[in-house]
């Protein structure tokens, strides 16, 4: 499974006067298995691109060959891409709507023609993948449920139907931190679980360096910058131009180096900054004795 997206632009109220090109030539390749983090300022065209993946939208021009098929081509049956592409939007808890948690999950896989076994093994699989116990939840109301059990069982609904590509739009939206760590954990154990290609729009750089092994830094419609988090989080000044700011840690640890700290690396997480730190002290606390 690849995504390969070529010179893909798109237009908004195309003609009318309040036309706006959202997207320009974005080109990029996603391969399977991959964790992919697309990050840039509001209105970049990060939430545009992604509706793009699964045929939510139509570009003006190029192409997005899914598996060797373009969707972009007449005659695609996009509700067989659509089985292969999940999309959680943001704040998908708003679309909950069944009057158990299980009927809310189940409903995804209750259209793919499978039979009640597997709906049900599926079901089960996807809730408890995200972090929630399948028999104490199954038959609770989902709108009895707290802002991040909500979140979490609308994810539930499209893992359910085992996507061979997982979009989420900025999935730790308006949470709480501890609900934020616990979603993002919850992604993970997710991608890990199922080997899919991920992609994961956020404004949290922390939360792309620790989790995307290729990033996307979208800017005014481009696709401005793409590579590892190592390699877009060492180009602060690149990062900065386009209001966006390095992880905390690596802010952090650069404002040390500059004060002539002798520390190395790029340090995208706290852990990776601990260490570096500790053994700052360590050898300063040797040298002493």
């Amino acid at each position: 499974m690849s995504i390969q997206v070529n010179n893909l632009t798109h237009i908004y109220s195309e003609g009318l006067p309040q036309q706006s090109l959202a997207l320009e030539n974005v080109t990029f390749t996603a391969e399977d298995g991959q964790f992919v983090g697309i990050i840039g300022h509001t209105g970049s065209g990060k939430s545009t691109l992604v509706q793009h993946l699964n045929g939510l939208l139509n570009p003006k021009s190029g192409s997005i060959v899914v598996s060797g098929v373009d969707i972009t081509q007449p005659g695609v049956v996009m509700r067989d891409i659509r089985r292969k592409i999940g999309l959680v939007f943001q704040y998908p808890e708003y679309q909950l709507f069944e009057e158990t948690v299980e009927k809310d999950v189940a409903f995804g896989p209750g259209n793919l023609e499978l039979n009640e076994a597997e709906i049900q093994s599926r079901v089960k699989e996807a809730i408890q993948l995200v972090g929630l116990d399948y028999e104490e939840i199954r038959g609770h109301s989902p709108f009895e449920l707290s802002g991040g059990q909500k979140r979490r069982v609308a994810i539930a609904g499209v893992i359910a139907m085992k996507p061979e590509v997982l979009i989420l739009d900025e999935p730790t939206a308006g949470l709480d931190p501890k609900a934020h760590q616990d979603v993002l954990d919850m992604i993970r154990r997710v991608h890990e679980h199922e080997k899919n290609i991920t992609f994961l729009v956020s404004h949290n750089m922390a939360d792309i360096a620790r989790l995307a092994d290729l990033v996307l830094v979208m800017d005014s419609g481009r696709l401005a910058m793409q590579g590892t988090p190592e390699e877009i989080f060492s180009q602060e000044e690149a990062l900065d131009s386009m209001g966006l700011a390095l992880p905390e840690p690596a802010r952090l640890m650069n404002m040390a180096k500059k004060k002539g700290l002798p520390f190395q690396g790029s340090f995208l997480t706290v852990e990776e900054a601990e260490e570096a730190l500790y053994g700052f002290l360590k050898r300063d606390r040797d040298s002493r004795i």
